[in-house]
């Protein structure tokens, strides 16, 4: 098992770029922390190139599953050095980027989360993670969004990424070849003007847009949709979190 203990080691110059998207589009690689995600990316087959783990880390039922030759040890300097996280839990997986992330799949069938220049972690993870709950097929990552390879969305996301395809496209050229396909795209816009999402009988095969947190969707791509979908406000709120208005139109729209 190979050893580091300096921060100025190849290797762990490397791993610390993996937290940025510039550091992860140059390796093809990303960043991976904690127990529970590094578990869960073991037991779905995720592709690696090392398992990292903190002199004095417990493997437990890892151990069972790791191939040792891609085991390295570091010490507690280098652990700090290369987390994303406050307070590190000792064990870290580089994982190798999936190419077809940017290839437009074959198929269309089925129901798709569309992002549109969406930012925060926090939001994403529960996005992705509502559409894994309601059985949709993918989350299409567009321009602007936040790399879902980000370490902060990684966790986020809670392995719902290992149920669901995950891509990054542009969105125009989506849309355009669903629309080919005969496949319905809704927008989601904050105007009573649009349609009520109630009044919707959405088809088998269509995709769902949500747009960044303050701007909501691009004018582009809002002219583009067969329908923009509205969620009525019975209270003073001005507006809802996209997260908890994209929960209320996926679960709507397949009820």
């Amino acid at each position: 098992m190979e050893k580091i203990s300096s921060t100025k080691n190849t290797k762990v110059k490397e791993w610390v770029k993996l937290k940025t998207n510039n550091g992860r589009k140059k390796y093809r690689k990303f960043l991976l922390e904690g127990r529970h995600p590094v578990e869960t990316a073991l037991e779905q087959g995720a592709d690696y190139e090392y398992l990292i783990i903190q002199e004095g880390f417990d493997l437990g039922e890892l151990a069972e599953r790791i191939d040792e030759e891609r085991l390295i040890l570091v010490t507690k300097e280098v652990a700090n050095h290369i987390a994303d996280t406050v307070h590190d839990q000792g064990i870290f997986m580089i994982g190798v980027i999936d190419e077809q992330v940017w290839q437009i799949p074959n198929d269309f069938s089925g129901k798709w989360l569309l992002l549109d220049n969406v930012q925060d972690p926090g939001n994403i993870g529960t996005m992705v993670r509502t559409a894994d709950a309601a059985g949709f097929t993918g989350v299409v990552f567009g321009d602007g969004t936040a790399d879902f390879y980000n370490p902060k969305i990684l966790r986020s996301m809670q392995g719902s990424q290992y149920h669901l395809q995950l891509k990054r496209l542009n969105l125009k050229k989506w849309i355009n070849s669903n629309k080919a396909n005969g496949n319905a795209i809704f927008g989601s816009i904050l105007d009573e003007n649009a349609l009520d999402y109630h009044q919707v009988e959405a088809p088998e095969n269509f995709s769902l847009i949500m747009g960044n947190e303050g701007n909501g969707m691009s004018k582009e791509l809002i002219s583009l949709t067969d329908a923009n979908l509205y969620i009525p406000i019975k209270g003073s709120a001005e507006s809802l979190n996209v997260a908890v208005a994209a929960g209320v139109l996926i679960f709507g729209l397949i009820d």
